[in-house]
């Protein structure tokens, strides 16, 4: 069998197990394995897998894993990242299902709660910087991020909405006001 199956199972199982923050709080990790040591991917191709991951449906470092192996061996390929990235949680969260309720009103496991929340906010908050850097966000378009944000946020759009009208948007920029 081809050894792919197993070091991208590893890989992404050792990210899935020591990543706090959820998918976004991976990517640097992610890129660091996949783009800088296993090469099995360049900057490029990364950037575009991330921003694939973000407009389909599920979760976002599955997404991320499963688009990754299945770039580089299709459907098996495809099949072992994604385990390997969903394994750990899965297993986390059995193990605290089984006993949270014995802890849960602790005030030592309530203090650590809120001490690890601001730690995952910086978690999603730096990687959000590298790739605004990443995905040549600058003074010139920042607005588009913002908006969107702010749209999301504060008037409640959908973020599909948001999706399709930044696509349109980039198109008709391309097609008929940038000049090449």
């Amino acid at each position: 069998m081809d050894r792919f199956y197993w070091d991208s199972f590893r890989t992404f199982f050792k990210i899935g197990a020591f990543t706090l923050g959820g998918g976004y709080a991976m990517i640097p990790l992610i890129e660091s394995e996949v783009v800088e040591k296993h090469k099995w991917l360049s900057k490029e191709e990364f950037l575009d897998v991330i921003a694939i991951a973000q407009v389909c449906p599920g979760v976002f470092a599955i997404n991320m894993s499963a688009f990754i192996g299945y770039k580089l061996k299709k459907k098996k390929g495809a099949l072992s990242s994604a385990i390997g990235t969903a394994l750990p949680s899965f297993i986390i969260i059995l193990l605290i299902a089984m006993f949270f309720t014995k802890i849960q009103d602790n005030p030592v496991v309530e203090a650590i709660f809120r001490g690890i929340r601001p730690a995952v906010v910086a978690l999603i908050a730096a990687p959000t910087f590298n790739l605004a850097s990443k995905a040549k966000i600058s003074l010139y378009n920042c607005w588009i991020p913002i908006l969107s944000a702010l749209a999301i946020w504060l008037m409640g759009v959908n973020p599909i909405i948001v999706i399709l009208v930044a696509g349109l948007g980039g198109y008709l920029y391309g097609k008929y006001v940038r000049v090449s």
